[in-house]
C-alpha cells in the first residue's frame, strides 16, 4: 500500500469540512404547506398552515376569518322575526335547526309556549335538518379519500329529504319557517306519507353506505387508529356533537335538555363509540342517519292535533331580560345568548356554534400525523365554514 502524505491528509479533511458546511446550509426547520384557503377539502375557505418534516407534520394552524360576514351584529338591527332568515345560513346544510333555539330563547324571554302540536312538528323538522346535514357529511368523509360514489348516493337520497322540507317550508336550503309562539303554517296534505316514504330511503342509504364505505378495506386503513381525541382531550376543547360521543361521552342534548322539543316524549338511542378516531366519527353519524329515521317514524306517529301557533301580539316586542337555550345541532351543541332591553330587535346576540371548536383541536390533532391524514382527519371533524365565521 502506499502512504498517505500528511498534505493528501489535509486535502482529505478539507474536503470533508467543506462538505460539512454545504450541509449545514442545506438544513431547514422544515417545509411550510399551505392548505387552502380555497382547496377542495377544507370545507369552505379555511387555510390549514402546516410545517412538515418530509412527509410528517411537525406544527399545524388553522387560520379562519376568510368569509366573516357579522351574524350576530346584523341581528342588532333586525327585528326579532327577520333574524331568522340571517341564522338560516350559518350552517347552510342544517338551516331550520339553525332557527330553533334563537326562536326558544326568545320565547323563554316572553314566557311564551308553542302548542304541543307545534312542538312536535317542530322536533320532526329539526331531525330532518340533522339528516340534510349528516348525509353529506357520511358521503363526503368517503369521497376525501378518494371514493365518489358514496357523495353521489349522499346527494341522492338527501334529496328526498330536503324534498319534504320543502313541502311544508316552502325552502329547501332557508325554510324561514319558526316561529316565536310556534310555527308558519301547519302540514300540507299527505305530507306523513310522503315523510314516512323518504325515511324508508334513507334507511337504504345507510345500509348502502355499510357496504361501500364502512367494511372497505381501504376505507379502515385510512381511519381506524387516525386522528384518535382522548375524551378528556376532547372536552377541554370543547367538542361536541358526534365528535366527543365518538370518543365515548355519552351526552346528547336531544335526551340530555330538550328544552322546547319532544324528544323525552318517544324511546330512542344515543349512539356512542370508545376509539376516538376518524372511523369512530364516520361510524356514529352513520348510525345518527339511521336513528334518525326510527325518531321521525315514531314523531310521525304522535303528531298531536290543534293550532300551530300560540296567541302572541301581532308585532313582536321582548321584555327586557337575558336568555340562553342550546340545542344538538346537527355539528354540535349551538347555542344563542340573547340581551334584551326591551323593543322590537336584540340588543345583544352571542352565537356559540360547534364547528369553531371542531376546528380548534387542529392544532392537537394534526401534530405528528401524515400529509394523507390530514384530509382524513378534516373530513372527520365535520365542520361548515359558515359556522365558524359568523
Amino acid at each position: 500500500m502506499t502512504a498517505v502524505s500528511d498534505a493528501e491528509k489535509l486535502k482529505y479533511i478539507s474536503q470533508q469540512a467543506a462538505d460539512a458546511r454545504v450541509n449545514v446550509e442545506l438544513e431547514s426547520d422544515g417545509m411550510i404547506l399551505n392548505m387552502g384557503p380555497q382547496h377542495p377539502a377544507t370545507h369552505g375557505t379555511l387555510r390549514i398552515l402546516a410545517k412538515l418534516d418530509g412527509e410528517q407534520v411537525i406544527a399545524a394552524e388553522p387560520i379562519m376569518g376568510y368569509m366573516h360576514r357579522g351574524y350576530e351584529k346584523l341581528t342588532e338591527v333586525r327585528t326579532y322575526p327577520q333574524v331568522t332568515t340571517l341564522i338560516n345560513r350559518i350552517d347552510w346544510l342544517g338551516s331550520f335547526a339553525n332557527e330553533v333555539p334563537f326562536i326558544l330563547a326568545a320565547e323563554k324571554l316572553m314566557e311564551v309556549e308553542a302548542p304541543p302540536r307545534a312542538k312536535w312538528i317542530r322536533t320532526i323538522l329539526f331531525e330532518l335538518s340533522r339528516m340534510n346535514n349528516l348525509i353529506l357529511g357520511v358521503g363526503d368523509m368517503a369521497v376525501q379519500i378518494g371514493a365518489t360514489t358514496p357523495v353521489f348516493y349522499a346527494f341522492r337520497d338527501r334529496e328526498f329529504v330536503v324534498n319534504q322540507v320543502e313541502a311544508v317550508t316552502g325552502g329547501r336550503f332557508h325554510p324561514n319557517f319558526d316561529r316565536i309562539g310556534g310555527l308558519k303554517d301547519d302540514l300540507p296534505a299527505g305530507w306523513i306519507e310522503g315523510t314516512r316514504a323518504a325515511m324508508g330511503r334513507v334507511r337504504q342509504f345507510c345500509d348502502e353506505m355499510e357496504t361501500l364505505v364502512e367494511g372497505n378495506e381501504i376505507f379502515q386503513m385510512r381511519t381506524r387508529g387516525i386522528g384518535i381525541i382522548p375524551a378528556d382531550i376532547g372536552l377541554s376543547y370543547g367538542l361536541s356533537g358526534a365528535n366527543i360521543r365518538a370518543s365515548g361521552v355519552d351526552w346528547d342534548l336531544r335526551r340530555d335538555a330538550p328544552d322546547g322539543m319532544v324528544y323525552d316524549e318517544i324511546d330512542w338511542n344515543v349512539w356512542t363509540h370508545p376509539d376516538g378516531d376518524s372511523f369512530a366519527r364516520f361510524w356514529v353519524r352513520l348510525q345518527e342517519v339511521r336513528e334518525g329515521a326510527a325518531i321521525v317514524d315514531k314523531l310521525l306517529d304522535g303528531i298531536p292535533s290543534g293550532p300551530v301557533m300560540a296567541k302572541v301580539p301581532r308585532i313582536i316586542k321582548v321584555p327586557p331580560g337575558e336568555a340562553w337555550v342550546e340545542t344538538e345541532n346537527p355539528l354540535g351543541a349551538m347555542g344563542y345568548y340573547i340581551v334584551s332591553q326591551g323593543g322590537l330587535v336584540p340588543f345583544r346576540v352571542k352565537i356559540r356554534s360547534a364547528s369553531f371548536n371542531n376546528v380548534s383541536i387542529c392544532p392537537w390533532l394534526l401534530k405528528g400525523v401524515y400529509v394523507p391524514d390530514i384530509i382524513t382527519i378534516l373530513a372527520s371533524l365535520y365542520f361548515i365554514l359558515g359556522d365558524i365565521d359568523r
